[in-house]
């Protein structure tokens, strides 16, 4: 899996998204996996804002010190918010265990499944193609030393 702490640390590169075995392998479920992970390390990185909503001071004085409120609504509503996972369950056990039980793999897979059988891939602008092939023209006739 994808490591965070280059990107807590200040890199701005994470590579390896979907690579195995140092690279010797490539899986589609550990790229869709290790996007999942980029995209929450990055939402991580915006911040949470400090507000009323957020700081919940109010629910935590209801529940009161040494008491649970990781039941409460609105600790429910903001768990996700520091990083909005799209894979990740975050639901209780019983909960998942209701549901299914689908572990991270098969939600990967099933994305994976999904993207290879929907995603439609958005037409490059032709004036781009035009530059694209003239960068590539330019760097053949380079190459071919003409």
């Amino acid at each position: 899996m994808t490591c965070l702490l280059p990107a807590l640390a200040g890199a701005n590169t994470l590579y390896g998204a979907g690579m195995l075995e140092l690279g010797m392998t490539f899986s589609m479920e550990q790229l869709v996996i290790d996007n999942d992970i980029i995209k929450m390390t990055k939402k991580v990185l915006q911040g949470v804002p400090v507000n009323e909503e957020t700081l919940a001071v109010e629910s935590i004085q209801k529940v009161g010190i040494g008491n649970n409120f990781l039941a409460l609504k609105q600790t429910r509503q903001l768990v996700n918010y520091p990083s909005d996972p799209m894979l990740i369950d975050r639901r209780m056990f019983g909960d998942w265990a209701a549901a299914g039980s689908k572990d991270l793999a098969a939600a990967a897979h099933e994305k994976v499944v999904d993207v290879l059988k929907n995603h439609v891939v958005k037409p490059i602008d032709s004036d781009i193609l035009k530059d694209m092939k003239a960068v590539v023209d330019r760097a053949d006739k380079a190459f071919r030393g003409m």
